[in-house]
């Protein structure tokens, strides 16, 4: 009777033990990440130096935007009363979608006239960005770093991935959201 006592109270003592949580089989390290940090500043920076040379090659003003991208006015319209696209105003334009050496991927008359309801549809970072600072009836010529164009991915068909863009564009009308 003892021995099954003393079993029973060992039972009890061990079978009432907090579990533990398990541990992973495997260890991984952060190498992916850090190697991908490292390989896309690599990317940018060879980005970012070939578009400079370009700049410097063109005789154009270029403007550094706050979204990093740069551009510079075909046609500027300086009357203050013209307004630019805000949220859900629709942003009627053309563009043109060149690599960097001048290679047309797109024309103006591939990409037909689009509709654009500001920031409430898919359209890449950049175009969207740049939509923000035109008036109707100006012309800007972007160039896009590949992270704000189509990056990684590319568009599926012309644009392959990490392609820094030049696009020309003109707004043609802005219509204003009537909806408060």
């Amino acid at each position: 009777m003892n021995k099954f006592l003393t079993f029973l109270l060992l039972i009890l003592v061990f079978g009432c033990k907090s579990p533990e949580a398990r541990r992973p089989i495997s260890v991984k390290s952060g190498s992916f990440i850090n190697e991908s940090i490292e390989r896309n500043k690599k990317l940018n920076a060879k980005e970012h130096a070939l578009i400079e040379k370009l700049m410097q090659n063109k005789a154009e003003n270029y403007i550094a935007s706050d979204n990093g991208f740069w551009y510079y006015y075909n046609n500027k319209i300086e009357a203050d009363t013209l307004i630019t696209p805000k949220f859900g105003d629709i942003v009627n334009y053309n563009y043109n979608v060149k690599t960097l050496n001048g290679h047309e991927i797109y024309s103006a008359e591939d990409i037909k006239t689009q509709n654009y309801a500001m920031d409430k549809e898919e359209l890449f970072s950049g175009m969207r960005e740049g939509l923000k600072l035109m008036k109707a009836g100006e012309t800007i010529t972007f160039i896009f770093p590949s992270q704000k164009a189509y990056g990684y991915y590319g568009d599926d068909n012309k644009i392959h991935h990490n392609t820094p863009l030049i696009c020309k564009v003109t707004v043609n009308s802005i219509t204003q959201n009537q909806t408060p």
